[in-house]
């Protein structure tokens, strides 16, 4: 046996994942793959840690029975994955990325408020570099065919030439007089297409840094893309209007609608949609081949390398057609970001890298895999659940609640893991919920993204209430008490809102520890407002302010809420830092880390504990029930 902290990262990042005898992948070099994936953050950071940590959260697998520790049997798994998820890394950043390019298991991203590159290794989602030159946010990235150069496209009107091994700036090339919206290179590497908000469509030579305008546009220039292969070239106007192009500028043939554009990797077809309709055109004739329907508006789209696949992205979900037949068919949907995607790019035949406003970039593994023919498959084509957006942890009762994206709510039992009872609700495109059993009622509070409402539901009565609220986005909802009022947070108040009359009963101007309001300060980033994912009984709350956290009892109703500390709360001596990232479980006296759980998780906030049990919410509709009796004792 050879101990994982031993091992070099380029074993890690490069191993040899097929069986001698089949030639194809099978159960111990698939399991092991995907355990360092999921666990590359461990094993880059504390490789000598990674048996007492990551084993824990395996779903059932070679690795699962094979491998165990001391501390595996201290922490009993209730319930947990039941298969590896198709997101096998999640890197966050501090501003949203924008654009993604990718050549080679090197990634490239830039975010719309910054004006570095980061370069990432496909495989394992580590940084491998950051590129620095722009004076202004980088609109646009794309690789020239073979890798050695990268260009990028800004707000502060220039496109640059990057050397990727040394980071350095090869030429600036300056002409457009306003943001370079799209770029993109020849497949022969001599010329790059340009998009400007200027209305211009042009055309660069980069040995001379010489350009042409082709199109001058009565609206923005929104897109241009060369060929993979040939020196045909396609653009896109802010009209909705797509015309090809030859490489001396000239038109070919009639425009055709679209709102997006991208080539395949053979040069064969290219995709042009309109709203919910994608179609995919015979480059040659312009002729449509294959044509089908999103349920709603996509915004992102991209050929898989071998050309099997189109990934499109519409909102927050991701959805995979496979187009090798007359009759595209929807095979996977990826669910796990927050917020709208910005950005889709193959990294190979079967991964996906997306990018989104909740500050995410996903790595996903697409599960049309070939695997060994005498092993099962433990990879899922298809999700019948959404991501999960709240839980509820009632230990007193024996029970957990989980609600996910699309309004499924589950009642599960955390001593024997298994899911009780599920049923449907009013719920869609849930932002911030909270569940609660009082007594034999089951309430649930609920806001919907985008709306300015709280909408209470009881299971036997149905839709009880809808209360009007100021405020567009939340921090959190909290119901307190004997379940007639909820805690609304907001960036800067925190509020008590009665359920069945709808009447605002309370709300408290949030302080920092310096004694100032909490006010939101847009020219920094923003400080942390979150509840505290310990939940205590009856009317406690802790609120998180950046560094700081608030305790608060709200007591009975009309009487004035009593702060107190987090040391006097009652509360365990494990603290839960859930901030961007792994979340992590420290020792409160020591602030030694402990536990940390890794990947596959919706966000931080679906996710809840009392000290012993903690429940958190996966992005595939799954729950994790951890029980860390032992460990406190």
């Amino acid at each position: 046996m050879v101990h994982v902290g031993e091992l070099h990262t380029e074993t890690l990042i490069n191993p040899v994942f097929m069986s001698v005898k089949t030639g194809v992948p099978c159960k111990w070099t698939t399991d092991s793959k995907r355990f360092i994936l999921d666990n590359f953050d461990i094993i880059q950071d504390c490789p000598a840690r990674i048996y007492n940590v990551a084993p824990v959260l395996c779903p059932p697998s070679w690795l699962h029975e094979c491998y165990s520790s001391e501390f595996s049997h201290r922490i009993e798994v209730v319930v947990g994955p039941a298969q590896w998820g198709t997101c096998i890394y999640t890197v966050f950043n501090i501003a949203y990325s924008h654009a993604l390019a990718c050549w080679n298991n090197n990634v490239a991203a830039v975010g719309p408020t910054l004006q570095d590159i980061t370069i990432l290794d496909a495989l394992t989602g580590s940084q491998t570099a950051v590129i620095s030159g722009h004076t202004a946010c980088i609109i646009s990235l794309t690789y020239s065919s073979d890798g050695t150069f990268l260009v990028s496209g800004s707000d502060d009107k220039t496109i640059k030439l990057w050397d990727v091994q040394t980071g350095g700036v090869i030429k600036t090339l300056c002409g457009h007089t306003d943001r370079v919206h799209s770029v993109s290179i020849s497949a022969d590497n001599t010329m790059i297409a340009s998009a400007s908000r200027d209305r211009t469509i042009c055309l660069w030579n980069i040995k001379t840094g010489n350009h042409h305008i082709i199109e001058r546009y009565r609206d923005y220039a929104n897109n241009t893309t060369f060929s993979p292969v040939n020196s045909q070239l396609l653009s896109l106007s802010g009209s909705g209007t797509v015309q090809q192009w030859n490489i001396n500028g000239c038109k070919i043939g009639s425009s055709v609608p679209g709102d997006y554009i991208v080539f395949s990797q053979d040069g064969t077809q290219f995709v042009s949609w309109k709203e919910k309709t994608v179609t995919i055109r015979n480059t040659g004739s312009r002729a449509t081949t294959k044509k089908f329907n999103l349920a709603s508006k996509a915004h992102y789209c991209c050929f898989s390398p071998n050309g099997r696949f189109i990934a499109a992205a519409t909102f927050h979900v991701i959805y995979l057609w496979d187009i090798t037949s007359s009759d595209p068919c929807l095979i996977q949907t990826f669910i796990g970001h927050s917020g709208s995607v910005t950005s889709l790019v193959f990294s190979s035949p079967y991964s996906l890298i997306s990018a989104s406003i909740d500050k995410s970039i996903k790595f996903w593994q697409i599960s049309a895999l070939p695997v060994d023919p005498g092993t099962p498959s433990t990879e899922s084509t298809s999700l019948t659940s959404a991501q999960v957006k709240s839980v509820s942890l009632q230990a007193r009762d024996g029970l957990a609640f989980s609600i996910d994206l699309v309004g499924v709510l589950k009642t599960w039992d955390i001593l024997t893991g298994c899911c009780k009872e599920s049923c449907e609700t009013q719920i869609e495109r849930v932002e911030h919920a909270d569940i609660q059993l009082i007594g034999d009622r089951l309430i649930i509070v609920w806001k919907e993204m985008l709306q300015r409402e709280i909408n209470v539901w009881e299971a036997k009565k149905g839709k009880l209430q809808t209360i009007s609220i100021p405020h567009v986005h939340i921090q959190g909802l909290r119901i307190i008490g004997d379940g007639s009022r909820v805690l609304l947070l907001d960036k800067s108040t925190i509020e008590v809102w009665d359920i069945w009359t709808g009447r605002s009963l309370y709300w408290e101007w949030l302080k920092r520890d310096d004694g100032n309001f909490n006010t939101l300060r847009w020219s920094s980033i923003e400080e942390p407002v979150y509840f505290d994912t310990f939940r205590m009984d009856d009317s406690k709350v802790l609120i998180h302010l950046g560094s700081s956290v608030q305790g608060w009892d709200f007591g009975t109703p009309g009487t004035t809420p009593i702060q107190f500390s987090k040391t006097s709360s009652g509360g365990p001596h494990l603290n839960l830092i859930d901030k961007d990232g792994p979340v992590k479980i420290e020792d409160g006296i020591t602030g030694k880390e402990i536990f940390q759980l890794h990947g596959k998780y919706a966000e931080p906030s679906a996710m809840q504990w009392d000290g012993q049990y903690l429940i958190a919410g996966y992005e595939l509709g799954e729950v994790l029930i951890l029980n860390f009796g032992d460990v406190l004792s």
